[in-house]
């Protein structure tokens, strides 16, 4: 089906579930991984709580604009492994205004793959094992936190593992919002909930004025663009096409990668394709009809606007739990994520090693002048990888 506007269908109940269901697991399993990152590069709780709701809706209103223009499901939402490399990333020179600054360049970073093709191939170029390590690297650290919580809180730690276990077996796509569900009854029958919960359900957008250093240039905006691009776009233009959708590649990117600019002065971190909720509404379990399926990502965009007019009431909550249970949702969220991206980086014999450098420098929170140790991660992976080929050239004698 290609990106031609085509006859609009009906609304169905089956297409509207699917639309709910991608909305609450997309949000539920990831939005605290959104809070974490945004937390960590110097964001207060209310600026975290700004940015979770500014993506949200974005995201939201970007996905019902692509589906109705272009007939198609279009899922668009936030970069969770881009949320991951922040909170791996810590604190930088110059606070959250200097984080929000580059945001608003990977934002752009986006608009010109979308405008200039060679960029985006360039970023697919990016050796696999390289780009999966370095994306391995960066979500090693908060999938331990189920572990730590474990060793922290025993029961609260086992009872949710045991949660998403059981209900992974039944459902998968399930396991990991019943354990957030789960992890916050918890947090709400033993922790003491300020008010602050109930007054953060009225929106309280906080506008952040960007700054630039090019120590975030380098550190935080490209790392983000290129995970950004390497796990959510690229494949969610995959997940769409392998259901018989041509998007436009393109308008796809311009359009997220404005959304970001947009979004970024409130907090928000990257908004793109959606990767893995997109199966959900673009398979055949959301509408045996392809031409019916785009109602899954316009009722999606609607179900993100309204919980992310919720999302301070969400922050607030957070702010008041004990940080490790919240870590070990989070990680259990990035768990499927982690273990595609260790066999990607594993895969290849020969590159492996290189792999393994990749992977170790980005997971050791090295950092140099500013920079993360993301970016210094594939440097030394690189490398590792240029001097491994050279060394298995043939000989011309």
């Amino acid at each position: 089906m290609t990106a031609s506007r085509g006859p609009k269908a009906p609304l169905t109940l089956q297409a509207a579930w699917a639309g709910i269901l991608a909305a609450t697991v997309g949000f539920a399993s990831a939005f605290a991984v959104v809070l974490r990152g945004l937390t960590a590069v110097g964001a207060t709780p209310e600026q975290a709580a700004s940015g979770l709701m500014a993506v949200t809706a974005l995201m939201g209103v970007g996905g019902i604009i692509l589906s109705l223009r272009y007939r198609m499901p279009v899922g668009v939402a936030w970069s969770t492994p881009g949320a991951a490399l922040l909170a791996t990333t810590g604190a930088i020179p110059g606070g959250f205004p200097v984080a929000v600054g580059a945001f608003i360049v990977t934002g752009i970073l986006i608009v010109v793959a979308g405008l200039w093709r060679p960029l985006g191939r360039w970023v697919a170029a990016i050796p696999a094992p390289l780009a999966n390590a370095m994306l391995a690297g960066v979500l090693l650290g908060l999938c331990l936190a189920p572990v730590k919580a474990v060793a922290q809180f025993p029961l609260f730690g086992l009872t949710i593992l045991v949660t998403w276990a059981v209900v992974a077996r039944l459902k998968r796509v399930l396991a990991v919002p019943a354990a957030v569900i789960v992890t916050f009854a918890l947090i709400g029958a033993t922790t003491p909930i300020p008010p602050s919960v109930v007054a953060a359900l009225v929106p309280n957008p906080v506008l952040v004025m960007p700054e630039f250093s090019l120590a975030a240039l380098i550190g935080i905006a490209v790392p983000l663009f290129i995970v950004t691009m390497a796990s959510q776009n690229i494949p969610g233009i995959a997940v769409m096409r392998i259901h018989g959708f041509e998007p436009p590649v393109g308008t796809l990117f311009r359009t997220t990668g404005a959304l970001t600019v947009v979004a970024a002065p409130l907090g928000a971190h990257a908004i793109n394709l959606s990767a893995v909720t997109a199966a959900i509404c673009a398979g055949p379990e959301c509408h045996p009809d392809p031409t019916r399926r785009y109602w899954a990502t316009i009722v999606a965009g609607i179900a993100y606007i309204v919980l992310g007019l919720l999302a301070g009431a969400a922050s607030a909550f957070i702010a008041a739990a004990p940080p490790v249970l919240i870590e070990a949702a989070a990680g259990l969220a990035l768990l499927g994520a982690f273990g595609a991206a260790l066999l990607g980086a594993v895969s290849v014999p020969e590159d492996r090693e290189a792999a393994l450098v990749t992977l170790l420098v980005t997971a050791s929170g090295l950092s140099f002048w500013g920079i993360s140790g993301a970016f210094w991660g594939l440097i030394a992976g690189g490398a590792v990888l240029a001097l491994s080929r050279w060394r298995r050239k043939p000989n011309p004698a």
